[in-house]
């Protein structure tokens, strides 16, 4: 398994700030996709990190896929960022859906003119609700 780590994060609410909740970690992971942007890939772990097949992504453009993963529920936070690229292009990565066992991620070009054409690497937390 792994260290498990516990740490408190603030939730706002009508200017109140509260601490509850935890960020757990059970072990860190990594998957590589392969075949398309848009290929699935499996993770079980409540860290990670996601290396995506080399693809060509034009100036403004998106792709998505689904990472399923056991240790998420419909109610968890998945948050995830760009850990790396190699590439021209600007990219971004955003979570557009969670559900029991799986979630979505978005990465999107924000470079005007350049494509993204080399791989990037996009990290993972889930977030478990309290």
């Amino acid at each position: 398994m792994g260290e498990v780590r516990q740490i408190n994060y603030p939730v706002y609410f009508n200017d109140v700030v509260s601490f509850r909740g935890t960020v757990g970690s059970t072990g860190r992971g990594t998957v590589t996709q392969i075949t398309s942007i848009t290929t699935g890939v499996t993770l079980n772990t409540s860290t990670g990190s996601i290396t995506t097949v080399s693809s060509t992504l034009a100036a403004g453009a998106e792709a998505s896929f689904v990472v399923t993963n056991s240790k998420v529920a419909a109610t968890d936070t998945v948050a995830v960022c760009v850990g790396s690229t190699s590439s021209a292009g600007l990219p971004a990565a955003v979570v557009t859906a969670v559900g029991a066992g799986a979630f979505t991620v978005t990465l999107t070009n924000l470079d005007g003119a350049a494509a993204l054409n080399n791989t990037v690497t996009v990290n993972f937390a889930v977030i478990k609700s309290s």
